[in-house]
């Protein structure tokens, strides 16, 4: 049914179809920023946080509310309210987000500055005792839950609700909110590791439900035009986030839910990782095999072998197995000193056969069952406990086996089956807390255990914590997710650009997956290079496998070999670009990785991932299928394109092209106009330095100016912005009549000591012989060759300099 709302300041009759006919509002209270609404069955408590972010809470008569929230950091703004009530309707005027609210029958609608319909409560809040939920995990033993429903317009795309592989709209699927591994998945996975209680619109609002306790997301699939969130139990809380744009809207919402920390910048280089290195040997030699071939590494990620000699029966050891690693803090030095970090795995799981169960049992820090012992029960791994995070006990005992872990100069920590991946309902943690509510939250809390131990411990040190299960704004402690278990297939990799789009507009702006597939034994060399071709544009790159096939590039035929190390090369390369998305990332939350609807909101990009934007300035189209010759790329509208790896291929925007596809290279496009910053590649990011940069420009004379910023510190320390350890350096690009015009600026925190940079500053596209070139007034010679120009300069970064070339 269509609703219009001409003025909200009109008082008119409305029709709203499915509404609460047994509640209606008896009275109504408004506060600064905040809205009381008592009911006949209840309270409504509206607060607004900023004009953009309205939380909505109901609480039913003869229960208390329960004030935590797992997801929310954001204190309310102070916001001006206006309020107009007639006979059966009250409206609430703000400059976002303004609510209409009948009062018999009871419903709140939601509308924008221009009074356009974002949502409504379609039915409040409600018990549904006739249809329990359907089991997510077996026999479900809840026979009655909780739901709220929302109005949908016909053409609304949905996104959101976590990790799936459904296709980038995900309206009219009922989707389980239960944490869940799911191996050796393909182009298809309704539920995964992440299941997040967020719903996108594509009319730029955000429906985020404040519960981690488990349940469903229905996003119309009866086709009725309704969204219905249901649980078990827990807080009967909602937000409502809107923006202009995409990005606003991603900000807003992590300004709500928190900014991921800056991870350090070796966190953008390679992996070496597999399932797993047996030896302190087995490990160096791997490293050795990659400095032999000159193949960049930044780091090498030990998975639970380095506790234990076998898969099951020794996950809890958590302390090194001498036998195999007979010197931890040497090798770890050694491999420090050739700049690789090491990584440990560790797991919230103690079996009852690991040397831990015992200490771990008689310090109470593990879950209980129902009559007060440590929990035990099955799973592949063997007879398990695990650890209560919610007792300040358990945390205390697991943050000190973490503080051992990094005093051997560890640098990472991995945080693997933490969705928790078996954890039966009967298991209680703290003091009441039932599996099932925590079961989706335990993640993100073992995640906030780990930066909060680093923040006291280790404050100088920013944390990297590998995780693959969390929960709404599990960004802001450091979290660095992946897609779980992929299988090693064509169908896997399908999915995985699907995925890692959809979480960074979900907050989670690392996501990323086991690069050359970790599920399976599919030797495929050609499905391996285009995975780590495609791995260079995506958050990590970290290739990883089961053993039988090697997730090396130092292992795999020539041919993998070979184009493996150039895409890796070109990873490296990247390092000044990639930080800037990631400082970008920390400051408003805006994805490394983009729909391509983010720049051209065109109906038909709205459900497009086979082509994304990597940053704003790079257009990516990953090889998906095997052996294909030619594929489709969409050229956004607003700019063109050029080929990054052939100067010559300019493509206009607003067209979707047929192009060749080659092997050296995926499908990758630069906005013409702008400055795109490049570095030399280095074997490792220890040895980067952010003193020598190129600068490449691809010439179009349709954009007549254009301005880039990038962001550089040392890639180590903490809160380095914020401490005034950066500099921000500014390339702009104008065209006049006769000239081109480059001007190199720089700006510096207050314990930044400015550097002369070399710089070489690449022109792209120049099909003439520029007559004068001058730098800082000063004339230079130089020549083209291959329609591309070279100009190095040094730069005293505390002065601008300007570079320009004539047009003919």
């Amino acid at each position: 049914m269509k609703i219009k709302i001409l003025c909200f300041l009109i008082f008119t009759s409305i029709s709203f179809f499915g509404q609460n006919e047994s509640r209606f509002l008896e009275d109504f209270i408004k506060k600064e920023n905040k809205v009381t609404i008592k009911v006949n069955d209840g309270v409504y408590h509206i607060t607004y946080y900023t004009h953009q972010i309205v939380e909505t809470t109901f609480i039913p008569k003869n229960q208390s509310t329960n004030k935590e929230s797992h997801a929310v950091v954001l204190s309310p703004e102070k916001i001006k309210l206006v309020a107009h009530t007639s006979s059966n309707r009250t409206v609430v005027i703000s400059d976002g987000i303004s609510l209409d609210i009948t009062h018999k029958p009871f419903q709140i609608s939601y509308s924008d500055k221009q009074n356009n319909l974002i949502t409504s409560e379609k039915r409040g809040f409600f018990t549904s005792k006739h249809n329990p939920l359907e089991s997510v995990k077996g026999n479900f033993p809840y026979e009655k839950t909780e739901k709220i429903e929302f109005n949908l317009t016909n053409d609304e795309i949905l996104y959101g609700t976590g990790a799936r592989a459904l296709g980038m709209n995900r309206r009219g699927n009922r989707l389980p909110l239960y944490n869940r591994a799911h191996y050796g998945y393909e182009a298809h996975s309704e539920l995964m590791n992440f299941t997040i209680p967020i719903v996108i619109s594509s009319k730029k609002y955000m429906l985020h439900f404040d519960n981690p306790s488990i349940g469903y997301l229905d996003l119309d699939s009866k086709k009725n035009n309704s969204l219905t969130y249901e649980t078990i139990s827990g807080r009967k809380t909602y937000h409502i986030i809107i923006g202009n744009s995409w990005e606003e809207l991603i900000e807003n919402y992590t300004n709500l839910t928190g900014k991921q920390p800056l991870p350090p910048r070796w966190t953008l280089g390679n992996f070496s990782s597999r399932f797993g290195y047996h030896s302190q040997q087995e490990t160096e030699n791997t490293i050795a095999k990659f400095k032999s071939a000159e193949i960049p590494v930044d780091a090498v990620i030990l998975d639970l072998y380095w506790f234990g000699k076998d898969i099951q029966g020794t996950m809890g050891n958590l302390e090194v197995d001498k036998d195999s690693f007979p010197n931890m803090k040497g090798m770890v030095s050694r491999l420090k000193d050739k700049g690789v970090k090491t990584v440990l795995i560790t797991e919230p799981f103690v079996l009852s056969t690991s040397k831990k169960w015992e200490e771990a049992d008689k310090k109470q820090v593990l879950a209980k069952d129902t009559i007060g012992n440590s929990a035990k029960y099955d799973f592949y791994f063997g007879n398990t406990g695990i650890v209560d995070i919610y007792k300040k006990e358990g945390r205390e005992w697991f943050w000190n086996i973490y503080k051992e872990i990094l005093g051997f100069g560890v640098k990472g920590l991995w945080g693997d089956l933490g969705e928790p991946e078996v954890l039966p309902s009967w298991v209680n943690f703290g003091e009441d807390k039932k599996a099932d509510e925590i079961h989706n939250i335990y993640g993100h809390d073992w995640a906030k255990l780990i930066f909060e131990g680093y923040q006291k411990d280790f404050p100088t040190e920013r944390p990297f914590i590998l995780m693959r299960a969390g929960y709404s704004g599990s960004q802001r402690f450091g979290m660095i997710p992946w897609s779980g278990d992929v299988s090693r297939s064509w169908g896997g990799l399908q999915s995985q650009p699907e995925i890692a789009l959809q979480m960074g507009m979900q907050g989670l702006g690392y996501m990323h997956s086991d690069l050359g597939g970790f599920a399976g034994a599919n030797l495929d060399d050609n499905l391996y290079v285009r995975w780590l071709q495609y791995g260079v544009f995506q958050p990590i790159f970290r290739p990883h496998a089961q053993e039988d096939v090697a997730s090396e590039p130092v292992f795999r035929s020539d041919f993998a070999k070979r184009h493996a190390k150039k895409a890796i090369e070109l990873r490296y390369k990247m390092l000044p670009y990639n930080y800037n998305l990631a400082f970008e990332n920390n400051q408003k939350g805006t994805p490394l990785m983009r729909p391509i609807f983010f720049e051209e909101e065109d109906q038909k990009l709205m459900t497009t991932s086979s082509t994304y934007l990597w940053g704003k300035d790079f257009l990516v189209t990953p090889i998906l299928k095997d052996s294909i010759k030619n594929t489709e790329v969409v050229f956004p509208k607003n700019a063109n394109w050029f080929n990054f790896y052939f100067d010559e291929e300019k493509n206009e925007g607003g067209q979707t092209k047929t192009v060749k596809v080659k092997q050296k290279a995926i499908p990758t496009y630069v906005r013409g106009g702008v400055i795109i910053p490049l570095t030399k590649v280095v074997q490792s990011t220890d040895n980067y330095n952010g003193n020598f940069l190129e600068l490449h420009y691809w010439f179009d004379d349709s954009v007549k100016e254009s301005e880039r910023t990038i962001y550089n510190d040392d890639g180590l320390i903490a809160n380095a912005f914020e401490n005034g350890a950066y500099e921000l350096l500014e390339f702009e690009a104008d065209i006049e009549k006769k000239y081109l015009e480059i001007d190199l600026e720089a700006e510096f925190g207050e314990n930044w000591k400015p550097t002369q940079k070399e710089v070489v500053l690449v022109l792209h596209n120049i099909n003439w012989k520029p007559k004068r070139v001058r730098v800082d007034g000063k004339r230079k010679r130089i020549d083209v060759a291959n329609n591309t120009l070279k100009i190095p300069v040094k730069w005293n970064t505390e002065k601008e300099l300007k570079i320009k070339i004539s047009l003919k």
